[in-house]
């Protein structure tokens, strides 16, 4: 399985292993590159190059990197970009990296008690620009312990809590046994598109979730992309066999 992408040590790898800089270029400059410009979602083509979806409207075309690195993939990732003119709209980009972003599915509420089969451990939200509702997926930003990082942590979105609501989820967090050590934040994301909609207008997503102080929620507006094909809550994978 794929591990959660953490924030800090992410960052640190990212600007040690793939900026295209030179020794020479000032604190400024790669201070620059170091950090994500933006949150993306990378959408691949037929072709096996991809464009990066950077909100509901707005598509982003890479100049320098003309294949997806992640294959056939749809993942929501973080990115680095400098704007450049080659398009006429404006929306022309030279990728100084890109890092993926755990992304999963959702998965169905089981009858019965949804802790004892996706667990029940605390984690806190956490509220900045990288928790963002939008292009279909949830994509947030979490702390919680973490003692072993060889033991992975299950992040689960459950679906199915209200039946009148699909868009109603609990955040289960499964810590495997790893509940002692070091507060730490990671990200992961949810595509949410392949849901039931009445339309396509905007959705009210509802959260809850175990917090270090107990039960909270909270809202978010999600615009989801326009409906292609009949949608199903049966028919999604289970997040846990998604790579």
């Amino acid at each position: 399985m794929k591990k959660l992408k953490f924030i800090i040590p992410s960052l640190v790898f990212i600007a040690s292993a793939t900026l295209f800089q030179s020794c020479e270029k000032d604190d400024e400059n790669f201070l620059q590159v170091s950090y994500p410009t933006a949150i993306v979602t990378v959408c691949p083509d037929a072709a096996g190059g991809f464009t990066m979806q950077l909100d509901n409207e707005t598509t982003l075309y890479p100049s320098n990197v003309k294949r997806s690195p992640y294959g056939s993939k749809e993942v929501r990732a973080l990115v680095n970009y400098t704007v450049d003119d080659s398009r006429p709209d404006g929306n022309g980009v030279y990728v100084n990296w890109l890092d993926s972003i755990r992304t999963k599915l959702p998965v169905v509420s089981i009858p019965g008690d949804n802790s004892q089969t996706f667990g029940n451990d605390p984690l806190e939200i956490i509220d900045d620009w990288v928790t963002v509702a939008e292009d279909g997926y949830l994509t947030l930003r979490f702390r919680t312990l973490w003692g072993n990082t060889n033991v992975p942590h299950h992040i689960n979105l459950v679906t199915g809590i209200n039946p009148d609501d699909p868009f109603e989820f609990e955040l289960r967090h499964d810590a495997k046994g790893d509940t002692y050590g070091r507060y730490s934040d990671a990200l992961i994301a949810f595509n949410l598109n392949g849901l039931p909609r009445k339309d396509d207008k905007p959705v009210k997503v509802i959260l809850h979730w175990n917090s270090f102080s107990g039960e909270k929620s909270a809202e978010f507006d999600l615009q989801l992309r326009p409906a292609v094909s009949e949608n199903s809550v049966k028919g999604l994978q289970s997040a846990d066999m998604i790579e």
